[in-house]
């Protein structure tokens, strides 16, 4: 097979107010999977890194000469996918364009809509990837490969029947492709929130979750599969070394899923490289996480971790298939605190059916925890969700009010609740004021922060949140 040229690009500008930058992870692992099948040269474009316009992501891909390119957004940036695909097929006429990362797994079939792309892959990308390119994406490949979205000779949006299977060793996957990025431009960027800049890598221990929480993504499906505790820690010891880094986070949804693997992982890892600056930005389940799995991970280097909240209601933990035991919650994020661990949380405020009371108590729950830090996020429904099935069946004249595009915490103006939006967004900034200005809160933060001298960049944030909705115009 001749050389293949791809493009591979992360959509999607950083908005003015708060940038966070990660590396593209879903990127590096395809492309260090596909070219351990192809002979193929690769080019990763990060446009929330680099911040380059839309027509200098379209010339990149030019410049390259790319055969095939392919665009992973989140729906907040998916906008931009009609004039940059366009752009693309007028300037490079023979390229195929493919559509991949959560607006793929999210909208389906409908990412093929308002743009020039050839297909969408939903879900898990390596296998789909590798069988569309050995079709040299003919129509009579494309349409062998189960669950993929593509468009037909005459521009018809077809979905193949079936799905295709998750990958079932993870450990048969090669080594992200850091190589292909310039990690050190990273390190001068804002990750997650609200940890401070570092000398880091991204690691992903982990894919599917088998909870059933209404709001969340399927990319990865819900049945938990893991690389071993071996394997991660050759991971870590190889990025160690190849470029110095003294930190990693994990970015798995359900990294303390199985807690034999967590206690071997902290025992290898101590054995085989020593302690290493560990965080869990995306959070791990404080209801199931035991004192022992912390003690142990606080051992191996943790000292950052969030913690989902996400409802103080036991009614709302019900309906929305969270399932949270709060007690243990708390519990466990007083000992992950009394071990060291920085705790930040995560709160959702406006589900469908919520009440005020209800609001209060989340915020109540959160300020009363020994949580350092918490964000209080408004509930928004994304396509592919059932979250987003429970309001287009019950609540249909809310989705017409939301619009995705660009779409970040401070913009956020969605009210699935029963209330009007000046209650809403009232609580809101009330959660905030209630919880920073909690007696003793602050001194914590101070003490506790990793980089203190670094807290003041986050004011501008928590203004704007602690002051949202003040100036809205309700929606009517």
């Amino acid at each position: 097979m001749r050389q293949v040229r791809l493009f591979l690009a992360s959509v999607g500008r950083r908005p003015a107010l708060y940038s966070l930058v990660t590396p593209p992870m879903g990127l590096l692992y395809l492309a260090a999977y596909l070219r351990a099948k192809f002979h193929v040269a690769i080019r990763i474009e990060d446009q929330r890194l680099s911040n380059c316009t839309d027509d200098e992501l379209v010339q990149a891909a030019v410049d390259f000469r790319a055969d095939v390119v392919g665009l992973s957004a989140f729906t907040s940036g998916a906008h931009a996918l009609s004039r940059i695909t366009a752009n693309m097929r007028r300037a490079l006429p023979q390229v195929h364009i493919a559509l991949g990362g959560p607006h793929a797994s999210a909208s389906r079939a409908d990412a093929l809509l308002g743009n020039a792309a050839d297909i969408a892959v939903e879900g898990e990308g390596e296998w789909t990837f590798e069988r569309a390119i050995r079709a040299d994406f003919d129509p009579e490949g494309l349409a062998a490969i189960p669950g993929l979205h593509w468009r037909n000779a005459e521009g018809r949006i077809v979905t193949n029947p079936g799905l295709m299977p998750l990958i079932p060793d993870l450990d048969t996957l090669p080594f992200p492709a850091y190589d292909l990025i310039d990690i050190r431009q990273y390190w001068k960027q804002q990750s997650m929130p609200p940890i401070p800049r570092r000398t880091y890598i991204s690691l992903t221990s982990s894919r599917g979750c088998p909870y059933q929480c209404i709001w969340c993504h399927k990319i990865f499906g819900k049945r938990h599969r893991a690389h071993s505790a071996e394997r991660i820690v050759d991971e870590i010891v190889h990025f160690a070394r190849s470029y110095g880094v003294d930190e990693v986070e994990f970015l798995d949804d359900t990294f303390t899923q199985d807690p034999d693997r967590v206690m071997a992982f902290s025992e290898l890892l101590l054995r085989k490289h020593g302690k290493i600056k560990i965080a869990f930005p995306n959070a791990i389940r404080g209801d199931t996480v035991t004192p022992e799995m912390l003690r142990a991970l606080r051992d191996a280097g943790v000292y950052f971790s969030s913690f989902a909240l996400e409802t103080g209601s036991p009614r709302l933990q019900q309906y929305t298939c969270k399932f949270l035991n709060i007690p243990r919650f708390l519990e466990n994020v007083e000992t992950a605190v009394k071990l060291g661990i920085f705790a930040n949380g995560f709160a959702m405020l406006g589900f469908p059916t919520e009440t005020e009371a209800e609001l209060q108590q989340t915020i109540d729950v959160a300020a009363h925890s020994q949580l350092h830090t918490c964000s209080f996020f408004t509930v928004t429904p994304y396509p592919n969700t059932e979250l987003y099935a429970i309001v287009e069946r019950e609540r249909p004249e809310k989705l017409a009010k939301i619009s995705y595009n660009d779409l970040t915490f401070p913009s956020i103006r969605v009210n699935l609740t029963d209330l009007p939006d000046e209650t809403l967004f009232a609580y809101q900034r009330k959660a905030n004021w209630q919880f920073f200005l909690k007696p003793g809160r602050a001194f914590r933060i101070l003490r506790d922060y990793p980089k203190p001298h670094l807290l003041p960049a986050y004011l501008p944030v928590f203004f704007s949140r602690a002051t949202k909705g003040l100036f809205h115009k309700p929606t009517g």
